[in-house]
């Protein structure tokens, strides 16, 4: 299942990204924000601490 919205990604949930720039890492969310146009960015922080932004329709939420 696709994450679209904000009520659907939560900041501490752990993701995979599928697709985008960024398709096949996976993380920690961190940081969602709205912009003015209706999307949902959100930062996504890797196990080695990297970090790099995406938006949230390109993630899947992992199951705890």
């Amino acid at each position: 299942m696709l994450a679209t919205t904000q009520n659907q990604v939560k900041d501490g949930d752990q993701c995979e990204v599928i697709k985008g720039t960024h398709a096949g890492k996976s993380g920690t969310i961190r940081d969602i924000k709205t912009s003015k146009t209706g999307q949902v960015t959100i930062t996504v922080v890797q196990s080695d601490g990297e970090r790099f932004k995406t938006l949230a329709r390109n993630v899947v939420v992992k199951k705890r």
